[in-house]
């Protein structure tokens, strides 16, 4: 029997108004430099190293992800973008990650991008590649590495050897924690990457094609003096037959990855949260209106319910104190089935606002219901009048609320991301479970323009308390400066490729990307907190 359902969220849009086609025109734009973005991603490393790829007998990276999948599985890729237009690293940071379904159970799966140096690791490489281990961790899912990797970017070492080891720690916890880890050798994988196979559960080896080894032959001679080949010293017959690292010797690549799946399959694993408590009820309204209602121009505002209508089962939405605080929204939904609390932003936020929001998340622990985050702000409201109502000490009760919550956390930077309006937000320093933006999202400290005129005001006091007249030529030339250098740092595509997210999204995609997080999610058990730091009153 169905629960009662929710009302559903009137929310009808004109697509004709100049304001909708304007943010429809712009936001295609921006997801037209995302996608450009993407290409590069897929690419790996251009033409002459794919074709070189092929010519070796060899699958491509991503071909390789595609054959473990299950037929119709999605794939949601994480970090896509990892390293784009950063210094001289490639766009993707050399590798492949993502969740998909294998043998009908949510797994992470990465893969070394080998037309890229040889699938060497970057310090961004290690970056990425926690970050998928943090996600593997965080919501008990299986991980397969499917590697073939020169190791360290040995120019570059100084930036991977002490943040590298911490990989292959994870791996080692992750299997005591009952994580199953599998490894798909299907090349050279020397030095570093060695040890994934070595400190994975299973190891599966390509014959005449795989081989791990501490050291190649010519590192060997130069060590020991010792004369050897590439076979008898890591080739994936020896590790079979003499050195155990390999658990099963594949014919070739698809062999390989059937043998992964087979391997899955006998996992017998099963998901430690709750199921799904409603049927699957699509929105009401057009996910396609999310580029009109989103706006362009992040001084013009929207209104988050507009947003909520279009991920949410049925566009059914119970909203929680809609009369108070109501610069933050706050109530219950579904996603595809899953039980979510919604926090959004309607506005900055003030101390009844973020009273409320650390009510609303006390309540979800109460229930152990997941929390959904629809970040658009600007900070919190400043002033004499609100720091004497004691603005800071009710923004850290938010704060509070969101640093010990125990449940499952979402994030999607739908607009603006400034300030502690991004701690209070669950930002990326609050570890939700996963993170993602829109391509018309922007991040910093505050907005180039206030930034600026902060600027401004500190050299103008400064020159009177001198007594000296400012340069007002320079002063205007600072301030562009520092306008042009926020609006560059504060864009989407740096800021991913930096792994400040977990990668940019078309808004469209939105409820599809919280679907797949939320099972993922569920792999682990989903248990709220009654337990909080120290409330300021």
């Amino acid at each position: 029997m169905q629960p009662e359902p929710y009302p559903v969220i009137v929310s009808p849009i004109d697509r004709k108004s100049d304001a909708f086609r304007k943010n429809y025109d712009e936001n295609g734009q921006t997801l037209e430099r995302l996608n450009d973005a993407l290409a590069k991603a897929r690419a790996g490393g251009g033409e002459r190293y794919t074709t070189r790829h092929l010519e070796a007998g060899k699958l491509l990276p991503r071909q390789r992800v595609e054959l473990l999948l299950d037929r119709d599985s999605h794939f949601l890729e994480l970090c896509a973008l990892a390293g784009h237009e950063v210094d001289d690293h490639a766009t993707g940071a050399s590798n492949i990650g993502g969740i998909g379904l294998v043998s009908g159970v949510e797994v992470l799966i990465t893969a070394s991008e080998a037309t890229v140096k040889g699938g060497a690791v970057n310090e961004l490489g290690v970056r990425k590649a926690a970050r998928l281990a943090e996600i593997a961790e965080q919501n008990r899912l299986p991980s397969i590495s499917v590697i073939e990797s020169a190791g360290a970017d040995l120019p570059n070492q100084h930036k991977i050897f002490v943040p590298g080891g911490r990989g292959f720690r994870e791996l080692t916890r992750r299997s005591e924690a009952r994580m199953p880890t599998i490894c798909v050798v299907c090349g050279s994988s020397t030095a570093g990457g060695a040890y994934i196979p070595g400190m994975s559960d299973y190891v599966i080896m390509v014959r005449n094609q795989a081989q791990v080894y501490l050291a190649g032959p010519p590192l060997v001679k130069m060590a020991t003096g010792e004369e050897t080949d590439h076979e008898e010293l890591g080739g994936a017959e020896m590790h079979s037959k003499i050195s155990g690292v390999s658990d099963y010797l594949a014919e070739d690549e698809r062999h390989a990855l059937r043998l992964a799946r087979e391997i899955v399959a006998h996992l017998s694993w099963r998901k430690l949260g709750p199921e799904p408590l409603r049927d699957v009820e699509p929105p009401r309204y057009d996910p396609d209106e999310l580029l009109g209602i989103a706006s362009s121009d992040l001084k013009v505002p929207f209104d988050s319910r507009d947003v909520i209508a279009r991920i949410v089962d049925g566009s059914r939405f119970s909203e929680f104190k809609a009369l108070y605080g109501n610069t933050l929204i706050c109530g219950w939904a579904h996603v595809h089935g899953y039980p979510v609390g919604i926090l959004a932003n309607n506005g900055i936020l003030f101390s009844e606002s973020a009273n409320k929001g650390a009510q609303f998340i006390q309540l979800c622990n109460q229930t152990s219901t997941p929390l959904v985050f629809l970040q658009n702000i600007t900070g919190f409201m400043v002033g004499k009048k609100y720091e004497q109502e004691g603005i800071i000490k009710h923004g850290a009760k938010m704060i509070n609320a969101v640093s010990n919550s125990t449940v499952p956390a979402f994030t999607i930077m739908t607009g603006a991301s400034f300030g502690a309006g991004n701690y209070a937000m669950c930002g990326r320093a609050y570890e939700p479970r996963f993170l993602f933006a829109w391509p018309n999202h922007r991040i910093a400290v505050m907005g180039g323009k206030q930034l600026a005129g902060v600027l401004e005001i500190i050299r103008r006091e400064a020159a009177a308390k001198r007594g000296q007249e400012v340069d007002e030529q320079q002063l205007e030339m600072a301030k562009q400066m520092i306008e042009l250098k926020i609006g560059q740092e504060s864009d989407p595509l740096f800021a991913t490729a930096r792994l400040w997210d977990d990668g940019v999204i078309d808004p469209r995609h939105t409820r599809e990307v919280l679907a797949i997080a939320l099972s993922a999610a569920h792999s682990a058990a989903v248990e709220g907190s009654t337990r909080w730091g120290v409330f300021r009153h």
